[in-house]
């Protein structure tokens, strides 16, 4: 996730990923979550983040989530993976199934891009590919304590929809904060 102003400072570009990416998306998750959730996650979880892990669960992300309505791009840097992306179709059960409702599941970069204009392409990138895939409107979900996270998405044109709920996955109870914007692009 980037905090950008809005300029650029530095070309970047944006691709779909391959399965030839998944470790390069481990290393770029693991930094990202190491310097944006210190603080928010224990250290200890953080820690224990393990490149080999997370390469094989890329790697069946990358084999079975992918199609017209689902996918995950890639932003480069000078040759260098520095920030990714995915999206599907929403997955909560909360959802009016009249509306067209796509997720971002997951938006991440490096932390020396962090202010760079990077995150800024990256949704702009990833919104104009829910859009293009038929969707209406995206979600995503944050964790409370996030403000730099919170702030960036307000700045690109998301709100809080009011959805809340606590996370206890890897016995890690975190208060998520659902976020929503629309897609008429």
């Amino acid at each position: 996730m980037d905090d950008a102003t809005g300029e650029d400072h530095v070309t970047h570009r944006i691709r779909l990923a391959t399965q030839q990416d998944a470790p390069t998306l481990a290393r770029v998750q693991k930094a990202s979550w190491r310097a944006a959730f210190r603080g928010l996650l224990s250290d200890d979880y953080l820690d224990a983040l393990d490149h080999e892990a997370l390469t094989k669960t890329w790697e069946g992300l990358l084999s079975h989530f992918g199609g017209a309505r689902a996918g995950t791009l890639i932003a480069e840097q000078a040759d260098r993976v520095v920030g990714y992306s995915r999206f599907y179709p929403t997955d909560d059960e909360d959802e009016d199934d009249s509306v067209q409702v796509g997720m971002i599941g997951s938006i991440y970069t490096l932390p020396d891009v962090w202010g760079t204009g990077v995150g800024r392409a990256l949704i702009t990138a990833v919104l104009d590919a829910m859009a293009s895939a038929g969707y209406a409107e995206a979600t995503l979900w944050v964790l409370e304590g996030n403000t730099r996270a919170r702030s960036f998405y307000e700045r690109n044109g998301w709100h809080h929809d009011g959805s809340v709920v606590v996370d206890r996955s890897d016995a890690l109870p975190i208060k998520k904060l659902r976020y929503r914007t629309a897609l008429n692009r």
